[in-house]
């Protein structure tokens, strides 16, 4: 039933671009991919662990970056498909050259994304 809904909605947003905070994609992750809310605090754990190891910000400005792209793909059902679809092909190719095509497409439809985020 719920697929039916998704695909009825089409590629329109689920929801509204979230501010790049960690609370913000936090909260947008638990509606459009609570599947992935572990690797989310994670990838924040990690990020804040290397912040102080290193004494630097970079790491926390990448997860966010990085997590903010994730959050705009899934924002967009046909487009996650696509991404999700590209990676899964990639992974049971049996043939270089075909997963690297499919890896193409999927590093296209999130560099797209990291794009989006960027140009708000």
């Amino acid at each position: 039933m719920s697929l039916q809904h998704t695909e009825s909605f089409g590629d329109r947003p689920l929801i509204p671009r979230p501010d790049r905070t960690p609370g913000a994609l936090r909260a947008a992750c638990a509606v459009v991919a609570p599947q992935y809310l572990a690797a989310y605090d994670q990838a924040k754990d990690k990020a804040l662990a290397e912040a102080v190891e290193h004494g630097s910000l970079k790491p926390v400005h990448a997860y966010l970056a990085h997590w903010a792209a994730l959050i705009e793909i899934e924002r967009h059902p046909e487009t996650a498909m696509a991404y999700h679809h590209a990676e899964y092909l990639a992974q049971i190719s049996t043939a270089p050259k075909e997963a690297r095509e499919h890896l193409a497409t999927a590093a296209g439809i999130y560099r797209d994304a990291v794009k989006a985020v960027h140009t708000e």
